[in-house]
């Protein structure tokens, strides 16, 4: 049994917290994980900025809503769902990613939580367990699951590095040239049939 694991972020959707920057004009928003390796150092700085300028989590729910999935996401699921099992973990979390899935067609994600404060102040973030892509693969792999995966960013290396087959999916030329050893597609036809070949 197969189970493709997907990166929502950068792959299927464009980034939440770059399209929150540009609506806000805080261009130190815009750091990602393709930035920053270190996920909890990033979102403490995220947090630490949210604070500073006083915006929430209604602020950043406006701005998902008017995101849309990147050109041809939905289709590319839709025919890798006909072919296999697909998992999108993300680190983004649940109180983001409701509004997206609704758009992807409702596919199964594992994600995050935020602790949110009666006034809409984002105060903390809950993990779901350290490193969750990596953890939840290996987990898959243990109870009978070969995984395939793909991501875009460092946080996504050691999913991919731990899978059966792993692809690189829109990173960034630093990324791909840290590890030219894992395939690096642009365009999700080339990246389905990838996946196809080693399922």
């Amino acid at each position: 049994m197969n189970m493709v694991c997907l990166d929502m972020e950068g792959v299927l959707v464009p980034e939440i917290w770059i399209a929150f920057a540009e609506v806000t004009g805080i261009p130190e928003l815009k750091r990602t994980t393709r930035d920053e390796p270190d996920y909890n150092k990033l979102m403490e700085y995220r947090l630490d900025i949210l604070r500073k300028n006083g915006l929430g989590l209604k602020e950043i729910q406006e701005t998902i809503a008017k995101i849309d999935p990147m050109p041809g996401a939905r289709e590319f699921l839709d025919a890798l769902r006909q072919e296999t099992q697909v998992i999108i973990l993300s680190d983004t979390f649940e109180q983001f990613a409701k509004p997206l899935m609704e758009k992807l067609g409702w596919p199964t994600i594992m994600c995050n939580t935020l602790e949110v404060s009666e006034n809409g102040e984002i105060t903390d973030f809950k993990m779901r367990v350290e490193k969750s892509k990596y953890s939840t693969v290996k987990a898959l792999q243990s109870i009978g699951y070969d995984t395939i995966a793909s991501g875009d960013s460092h946080n996504d290396l050691g999913m991919i590095e731990a899978s059966k087959a792993g692809f690189l999916f829109k990173s960034t030329e630093e990324i791909k040239k840290e590890h030219p050893e894992l395939p690096a597609f642009e365009e999700y036809d080339e990246l389905l049939e990838a996946i196809k070949a080693v399922l």
